[in-house]
């Protein structure tokens, strides 16, 4: 059975006339009592109140820092990801510019040999004509010297 302040301050005790409590005394005595309890009762009240605000706050805490923990690993994902598309990317250029180099190495070895091709045709085409002018020359020099007839 729980007792309330106003139980306190409304109870009545019997009267003895040899050896009995003075009734001033243990109604004063009440009061306070009384008095006393409503600080505790509306004390408790606000304990209450402010563990269930703390407690809801715990929760929002709780849910905010789930949130954050989700955001973090979200984000390291993100990173994980960035950073594995970086490397294929860069790994993608590198591959290019070997291949890009290699073609121009390609056609700079093709080219020379298109040069040294040209080179000795020049040659030879520059020893034929020295020959048919030679020839030429000594058909005209024998013709006169006079042993040639015209």
């Amino acid at each position: 059975m729980k007792i309330s302040p106003l139980d306190i301050q409304q109870q009545q005790f019997k009267v003895k006339t040899f050896r009995g409590l003075d009734p001033d005394d243990v109604d004063a005595f009440l009061q306070t009592v009384a008095g006393e309890m409503e600080e505790l009762i509306r004390e408790i009240g606000q304990l209450k109140e402010q563990q269930a605000r703390q407690k809801h706050e715990m929760v929002d805490m709780a849910e905010k820092e789930r949130e954050l923990r989700e955001t973090l690993l979200c984000a390291q994902r993100v990173i994980e990801e960035m950073k594995a598309n970086a490397r294929k990317e860069a790994e993608l250029i590198v591959s290019e510019a070997e291949l890009k180099g290699e073609r121009i190495v390609a056609d700079a070895e093709r080219q020379l040999g298109d040069l040294k091709t040209g080179i000795e045709e020049v040659r030879r085409q520059k020893i034929q004509f020295e020959m048919s002018f030679k020839g030429l020359l000594d058909s005209f020099n024998r013709q006169l010297s006079g042993d040639e007839p015209a």
